[in-house]
C-alpha cells in the first residue's frame, strides 16, 4: 500500500529559496536543536543514571542519532520544521507533494553529508577536536557552495533524496 502525499497549496511555486536564507534556516535550526539536545540529553542521564560525562558516550551518541531522525522524519513529513515556518521555507519532493516518511528518513540520513566527511576524517587520522572542527567549518561552506552546481540550486542531499526546498511565502493580504 503506497501512502498517497497531497500536493502543495496553489499560492507556493517550486522556487528556491537564496543560499543565504537556507543557510540563515539551517542555523537557527541548530540554535533550535540546542533545546532538543539539552532534553533528549537529560532524559538520557536520568534513565541510564550516567554521573559522568564521557560514561555511556556512544550510547547517547546513538540516541541523539535516533531522536534527531523522530525530530526531523516527522516534521519533514509535515513540509517544515519550526525553523523553516520562521525562513518561510518548505520541504517537498520533486513534483512538489508532500514528503512521505520513508523519503523524510531518506534525507535524514543524506543530510547526514553535512558532517559525516570531516567526523569520518577525524576518526580515520585520530586527528583531536579543534583539528576536526576546523575541518566542519570549512566542509559546511564548502558543501554549501556546491548547491551552486546543481541546475535547481538544490543541495546535493536533498537531489539524492529526491526532495527540494521550495520557498512558502505567506499570501498577501
Amino acid at each position: 500500500m503506497t501512502e498517497t502525499s497531497p500536493a502543495l497549496p496553489p499560492e507556493t511555486t517550486l522556487i528556491t529559496p537564496s543560499l543565504w536564507r537556507r543557510m540563515a534556516c539551517w542555523l537557527y535550526e541548530g540554535m533550535l536543536m540546542f533545546g532538543v539536545v539539552f532534553i533528549a540529553g537529560y532524559l538520557f542521564s536520568t534513565l541510564t543514571q550516567t554521573r559522568h560525562a564521557l560514561d555511556n558516550r556512544h550510547e547517547l551518541q546513538a540516541f541523539l542519532f535516533l531522536v534527531f531522525g523522530i525530530y526531523f522524519v516527522w516534521f519533514w513529513h509535515k513540509g517544515q520544521t519550526l525553523a523553516m515556518k520562521t525562513w518561510h521555507i518548505r520541504v517537498v519532493d520533486t513534483q512538489g507533494r508532500a514528503l512521505t516518511q520513508a523519503r523524510a528518513l531518506l534525507r535524514y540520513l543524506l543530510c547526514w553529508m553535512w558532517f559525516l566527511p570531516p567526523l569520518a576524517a577525524g576518526h580515520l587520522w585520530d586527528l583531536p577536536a579543534i583539528e576536526v572542527t576546523v575541518l566542519l567549518g570549512g566542509w559546511v561552506p564548502i558543501w554549501a557552495i556546491l548547491a551552486r552546481f546543481h541546475p535547481q540550486r538544490q543541495f546535493w542531499h536533498d537531489a539524492w533524496a529526491g526532495t527540494r526546498l521550495v520557498s512558502s511565502l505567506p499570501a498577501k493580504a
